[in-house]
C-alpha cells in the first residue's frame, strides 16, 4: 500500500513537470499559485515576445512566442489594463488602473522601469505615435484622453469624449484618434439610445466627429484599425432594448455585433451580427486584424470562442447590397438581406466569411495576430489560447499562466456571471446588461418582473445584497432572489443552486470605485459645501448614509407615461452614483442635475427648488462624490 501511494506521487510529481514545461515554465519565470487574468495582449514587432498584462496577478508578463515560456513576470503597482509596445520594440507602455493612473514605461527586452508617467482615473488603451514622440491613453472615469508627450514626460492635453473610454486606436496616418466609449451618455427612455465612437484630431487636440453606431448599442469593448489604413472594427452589443424580454431566441433581447467604419470618409459603413441564427456569440471583446489585412478575430468571452472573418470576403458581400432593396429586382428568398439597412438584423450574415472556433477555455478578452497565429487571453482560465490561422480548420492549443486550480467561490461567481453558457443558447450573460464588474448597461428594459410594457432603466448590482429589496419596484425582497430569478427569467434557463451562490458571493464581494469627482481621495471645497445643502434640505432622510438609501419604497413625483398610477419606487443608493447614469427608475434624467432640478418640480426628492445656482452645483458635486 505505502509503495503504490509513493509510486502515485511520483506520477503526479513527474507528469506536473512535464506539463509545465509545455505550459510557460522557464527558469526566469515560474508558474505560480497566484491568477493572473490576463487582460490585454501585445506582441513585438518581430513578434517573438507576448506581453500579457495580467489584471489579478499585478504584473505584465512576457512569454516566448515560439514555446509559450514566460522569460519575465514583471510587478506593476496597480492592476495592468493595457501595454503597447513602441514601434521600434524597445520600450513597452503598460497602463495600470487607479483614482491617480500610471503609466509605466519599461525596458521591452529586460523589463527594468524605465519611467513612470501620470495619469487620469484608470487608465487603459494606450496608443503610440508611429514617431514616438506621443503617447494615448484613456481615462476612463473621467471621460476623458489624455495626450502625452514622451520627450518631456508630461501632458499636453487631455481631450473629453462621450462616457467610459474604453479602447482607442490611432490611424495609419496619425490624424485621427478614434475612441470607443463604452455607454451612451443621454436619457435612456429616449427613442435612440446607443453608445458613440468619437473621432479626435490629433492636431488640434478636439473631438472632431462621433459616428453613431445602431440603436441599442453599447458596451462598446475594442476598436482596431486595419493594416491599410482604410478601415476600422468595434466589437459590442446590440441591445433590442425596445421589446419586452419574452424570449431570448432570435436574438429577441441581445444580439453581439462588430461595426466597420471607413477611414478615408469617417463613416459607418454597416454593423454585422456576430450571431449565427440559433446561437448567441455573447460578449465580443477583443478585435484584432492579421497583417495581410485577409483576417479579423474578435474573441467571444461569453462563449468562449474566437470568430474568424474572411475580411475581403466580408467586404465584398457588403459591397454588393444597394443601400435600398431594388424595386425592379425579384425578390431571393434565400437571402435575409435585401439592402445595406436589413444587415444589422441579419443573422446569417456572415454564414460563409467566418468561423466560430470553439477555445475549450474560459472568457476569452483579449486578442493579437502575430503572423498565422492569433493569440487570445482567457482571462478566467488563466491561458493563452494559439490558434493557426492557416489551417482549414483551427485546433486550439494552449499556454497556462498559473498552476491549474479550483477558483475560490468568488471567482468561481464573477466566471458564472460572466459565462453564457448558463444561458439558453448563448445569447448572453449577466455581464451583458451590467458591464464593468455588475454595473449598468445605461439602457431601459421591460423586464416582466413587474408587468408588461414599462420598462425600467438598469441598476448596478452593486451593493444590492446589502439593500433589499431589489429591481426599481423592489419585487425581489433580497439580491438572493434576484439572482435566481434572473436566471430564471433573463438567462432563460434552470441552473443548480451552486451557480446562484457562487454569484451572491462575487456580487457582495464588489467594492465601491472611488469617484473621479474626490480630490486625493477627499471630497473636493464644493462637494464639502453641497454635503451642508444635502444634509439641511431633505436628502439625508431618504438617502442617509452609509449605504445612501433608507431602503424604503416611496412616491417621488416621478411617474412616466408607462407606469401605472399608483406605485412608490424604492430608494437606491447613492454610493458611486455616478457611474450609473441616466437616472430615476425610468431613466429619464440624463444627469444627476436634472434629476434635482427638471424631475423635482415639488420637491419630493428633496427640496431643491429655492437653492442658489451655486448651492445646486456643490450639491450635486457632493452626490457625485459618493
Amino acid at each position: 500500500m505505502k509503495h503504490t501511494l509513493l509510486i502515485r506521487v511520483l506520477i503526479g510529481t513527474v507528469l506536473a513537470v512535464l506539463y509545465c514545461s509545455g505550459s510557460g515554465l522557464s527558469a526566469a519565470g515560474k508558474l505560480g499559485n497566484d491568477w493572473q487574468s490576463p487582460i490585454a495582449l501585445a506582441v513585438s514587432p518581430d513578434g517573438q515576445r507576448l506581453y500579457v498584462a495580467a489584471a489579478t496577478g499585478e504584473a505584465l508578463l512576457i512569454l516566448d512566442t515560439g514555446t509559450g515560456k514566460i522569460l519575465r513576470s514583471i510587478d506593476l503597482p496597480d492592476p495592468p489594463t493595457g501595454v503597447c509596445p513602441s514601434p521600434n520594440g524597445q520600450r513597452l507602455f503598460v497602463t495600470t488602473a487607479a483614482p491617480e493612473s500610471k503609466i509605466c514605461i519599461l525596458d521591452a527586452t529586460t523589463g527594468k522601469l524605465l519611467k513612470t508617467l501620470a495619469a487620469g482615473h484608470s487608465a487603459t488603451a494606450p496608443a503610440i505615435s508611429a514617431d514616438e514622440k506621443t503617447l494615448f491613453v484613456c481615462n476612463r472615469f473621467n471621460n476623458d484622453v489624455s495626450i502625452i508627450d514622451l520627450g518631456s514626460g508630461k501632458e499636453t492635453a487631455r481631450v473629453k469624449v462621450i462616457r467610459e473610454p474604453v479602447a482607442c486606436a490611432l490611424t495609419k496616418d496619425g490624424k485621427h484618434l478614434l475612441v470607443a466609449n463604452l455607454l451612451h451618455n443621454g436619457r435612456g427612455d429616449a427613442d435612440y439610445v446607443a453608445a458613440k465612437v468619437s473621432v479626435i484630431e490629433v492636431a488640434s487636440r478636439r473631438v472632431v466627429k462621433e459616428l453613431s453606431l445602431p440603436n441599442g448599442s453599447g458596451s462598446l469593448m475594442d476598436i482596431r484599425i486595419s493594416p491599410d489604413g482604410r478601415y476600422a472594427f468595434v466589437s459590442h452589443i446590440l441591445a433590442r432594448f425596445h421589446l419586452p424580454t419574452t424570449q431570448l431566441e432570435r436574438g429577441w433581447m441581445n444580439t453581439n455585433a462588430g461595426t466597420l467604419i471607413d477611414l478615408l470618409n469617417l463613416k459607418i459603413i454597416n454593423t454585422v451580427l456576430l450571431d449565427n441564427v440559433d446561437s448567441g456569440a455573447a460578449n465580443p471583446w477583443g478585435v484584432a486584424w492579421s497583417a495581410d489585412g485577409k483576417f479579423v478575430c474578435v474573441a467571444h468571452a461569453g462563449t468562449h470562442e474566437v470568430s474568424i472573418i474572411n475580411f475581403p470576403a466580408l467586404l465584398e458581400k457588403l459591397g454588393k447590397l444597394p443601400e435600398k432593396p431594388d424595386p425592379n429586382k425579384a425578390y431571393d428568398y434565400t437571402a435575409a438581406s435585401r439592402s445595406a439597412a436589413d444587415v444589422p438584423n441579419d443573422l446569417s450574415f456572415l454564414v460563409g466569411v467566418r468561423q466560430r472556433i470553439k477555445l475549450g477555455q474560459n472568457g476569452p478578452r483579449a486578442v493579437v495576430i502575430s503572423g498565422n497565429r492569433a493569440f487570445i487571453g482567457n482571462y478566467f482560465s488563466d491561458t493563452i489560447s494559439v490558434v493557426d490561422l492557416a489551417e482549414a480548420t483551427p485546433r486550439p492549443q494552449h499556454w497556462r499562466l498559473s498552476l491549474d486550480r479550483e477558483p475560490s467561490m468568488v471567482r468561481k461567481g464573477e466566471q458564472t456571471f460572466h459565462d453564457a453558457g448558463i444561458c439558453f443558447q448563448g445569447w448572453q450573460s449577466c455581464a451583458s446588461c451590467h458591464p464593468g464588474n455588475a454595473r449598468v448597461d445605461a439602457l431601459n428594459w421591460d423586464l416582466l418582473n413587474d408587468g408588461i410594457g414599462n420598462p425600467k432603466n438598469n441598476k448596478s448590482l452593486l451593493l444590492t445584497h446589502k439593500t433589499p429589496p431589489a429591481m426599481s419596484m423592489g419585487v425581489r425582497e433580497s439580491g438572493e432572489m434576484a439572482v435566481r430569478a434572473g436566471i430564471r427569467h433573463i438567462l432563460f434557463t434552470v441552473q443548480p443552486d451552486a451557480a446562484a451562490l457562487s454569484m451572491d458571493e462575487y456580487l457582495k464581494s464588489l467594492k465601491p470605485v472611488p469617484s473621479p469627482y474626490l480630490v486625493k481621495g477627499s471630497l473636493s471645497k464644493a462637494a464639502q459645501r453641497g454635503r451642508k445643502v444635502y444634509q439641511l434640505n431633505g436628502c439625508a432622510g431618504c438617502h442617509p448614509g452609509p449605504l445612501y438609501t433608507s431602503q424604503q419604497h416611496y412616491d417621488v413625483g416621478t411617474l412616466g407615461q408607462f407606469d401605472r398610477g399608483n406605485e412608490q419606487f424604492d430608494t437606491p443608493t447613492l454610493v458611486e452614483c455616478w457611474r450609473t447614469a441616466p437616472y430615476l427608475h425610468d431613466g429619464s434624467a440624463a444627469t444627476m442635475k436634472d434629476t434635482l432640478t427638471a424631475k423635482n418640480p415639488k420637491d419630493k426628492h428633496g427640496i431643491t427648488s429655492k437653492l442658489t445656482p451655486q448651492q445646486m452645483d456643490d450639491l450635486v458635486e457632493y452626490v457625485l462624490s459618493l
